[in-house]
């Protein structure tokens, strides 16, 4: 072996494992440094516990509450019909999908997860809001709009990463379960899903990570009302509408305002995550 040669691959490997690092870095301090001063100067409580965001107001109000009630709701109304559907998709492909339905379900879910979001915000617009304006009542323009096209949007990753963990499971696991009486089923739920509880658990975050983050298709179908959330008929805003609705405008105290939403948002992402990783930590030792 070259061994001047591995050290330059070493070299370069490190690198690249750092890059990550190093823009995760950046990225946190261009965020901090310029959303925590107005946060602190307008009053941290205030700022995240005011119900009024009225940035053109004299003086301004930045309360950032409805925001952040608005992204709870829809996070978890994603996650409470998008997660059971995603799993029992991938539980259904990985064990007892037929072989000609696998061919056409797996491209299928691949091209769904391709599919831009201002796309799928199109489609929610044109048939989700009148789906919603029929069947339910209002204008449409809803947090119920917005659970139902996020909860479609996670789908594709819960799936695709909850299959993958199936299929890593050694089928040794099944064969055992199988030989000692068990019957299909019940050795794919009681063996094979428990095995692969690890992976599983890290495809929900990501679709959660993604419901929580997701811009374009919301902001068509939310209403985009800077308001306290008042029932699943009613418009919404979200963090990362927020951000995006006024930040081609925001000057000065105002854009500094929204960056500290980007702030908030980081950590909300940040405690999701740290909170999955302690329950996967905590199943992995049992």
């Amino acid at each position: 072996m070259n061994k001047p040669g591995e050290k330059v691959m070493q070299g370069v490997f490190l690198v690249s494992a750092l890059m990550s690092i190093i823009a995760l870095l950046t990225i946190i301090y261009f965020i901090f440094a310029n959303g925590l001063p107005i946060m602190f100067r307008y009053g941290f409580f205030d700022f995240i516990f005011g119900t009024e965001w009225r940035p053109s107001n004299n003086p301004p109000m930045y309360g950032l509450l409805p925001m952040i009630t608005g992204s709870i709701f829809a996070t978890l109304g994603a996650a409470i019909l998008g997660v059971p559907v995603g799993v029992l998709t991938a539980i259904f492909m990985a064990e007892f999908c037929p072989d000609w339905l696998y061919k056409v379900l797996k491209p299928a879910v691949t091209l769904m997860a391709s599919i831009p979001s201002i796309v799928m915000g199109f489609f929610a617009l044109r048939l989700l809001v009148p789906a919603v304006r029929e069947n339910f009542g209002g204008n449409g323009y809803s947090m119920l709009s917005a659970i139902l096209i996020l909860s479609i949007m996670i789908l594709p990753t819960i799936i695709e990463l909850s299959e993958s963990a199936l299929k890593t499971v050694p089928r040794t696991y099944y064969s055992a379960s199988i030989a000692m009486g068990a019957s299909h089923e019940r050795s794919v739920m009681n063996v094979l899903v428990p095995a692969a509880k690890s992976g599983v658990l890290s495809s929900v975050v990501l679709g959660i990570g993604r419901a929580i983050g997701e811009t374009m298709a919301v902001v068509l179908v939310a209403g985009n009302q800077p308001i306290m959330p008042g029932g699943l008929l009613q418009g919404m805003r979200t963090l990362t509408i927020n951000i995006v609705l006024e930040m081609g405008y925001a000057t000065g105290e105002h854009r500094e305002a929204l960056i500290a939403t980007a702030v908030v948002l980081f950590v909300f992402i940040f405690i999701i995550n740290g909170s999955f990783l302690v329950i996967k930590n905590k199943g992995d030792n049992q």
